[in-house]
């Protein structure tokens, strides 16, 4: 089977999967650490997949996952964000015209797939294995490549690095987000947290001064925040003696 095949070949599994899914995924059980994942975040993927499957919740909150995890809020939150930002779930909003309800619910189509792609790379690897010598030992560092994980040092096998410093700061804006809005974060807004560190590049710094213009106006939520920020953004404010000038010169001058 050529290259194409064999991407055929994951393609197809990973329809499987997506298609009449009934039970856990046996190769997310056997292979968790080979995608780099602990075993508490194969753990909480069990557990989603199960709420869907058995209870018909598409998209439990944190308290719901905290009581069958046993785990803190702050964890669980922590360890939705990693999987998001590394592509195994994603969230999908939808509107109940009928009932004018807005809803959610999580996608799991990247852990599909990349159990898809890391099975037919294994399947690959045991072809090439039966035309080798029987003392050739074939390599999974190759699963990288097709899984877009990277293997941690040491090899498969070892376990995974810590997180970074992003990683860090988020959690830490986590925990303070939630000390100021008085509850645990919904996985929504744990998203948008990690999208203004990821993707917009806020430092954070900005963020925690945006949360704090937010606090002193009284209208603590998100998508005040977030204006405070695209504001910022767009009059190239990017610190503390930034904001403290920009501040100064709305209160003088106007807008």
């Amino acid at each position: 089977m050529e290259g194409k095949g064999w991407s055929t070949w994951g393609e197809g599994v990973s329809f499987g999967l997506q298609n009449g899914m009934a039970v856990i995924p046996y190769a997310l059980l056997k292979y968790y650490r080979k995608l780099n994942l602990t075993g508490s975040e194969a753990m909480l993927l069990i557990h989603l997949l199960s709420f869907r499957q058995v209870e018909g919740i598409e998209f439990p909150s944190l308290e719901e996952l905290q009581t069958v995890t046993g785990r803190s809020i702050s964890a669980i939150a922590g360890e939705l964000q990693k999987l998001m930002k590394e592509g195994f779930i994603s969230i999908d909003e939808d509107n109940d015209e009928l009932r004018d309800i807005h809803y959610e619910r999580y996608n799991f189509s990247g852990l599909y797939d990349k159990l898809g792609a890391f099975l037919s790379v294994l399947a690959q690897e045991s072809v090439k294995e039966r035309s080798k010598p029987v003392s050739s030992v074939p390599s999974l560092r190759t699963s990288a490549h097709h899984t877009g994980v990277p293997a941690p040092d040491g090899g498969y096998g070892s376990p995974a690095a810590p997180a970074g410093r992003d990683a860090e700061e988020s959690r830490s804006l986590f925990t303070i987000f939630e000390k100021e809005f008085g509850r645990p974060l919904s996985p929504m807004e744990c998203e948008t947290i990690s999208g203004w560190v990821d993707q917009d590049k806020y430092p954070e710094e900005l963020i925690l001064l945006a949360l704090k213009e937010s606090v002193f106006a009284g209208k603590v939520h998100f998508r005040y925040i977030d204006r405070i920020l695209l504001e910022w953004a767009r009059n190239r404010v990017k610190n503390a003696q930034d904001v403290k000038a920009y501040s100064q010169k709305f209160r003088s001058g106007g807008r």
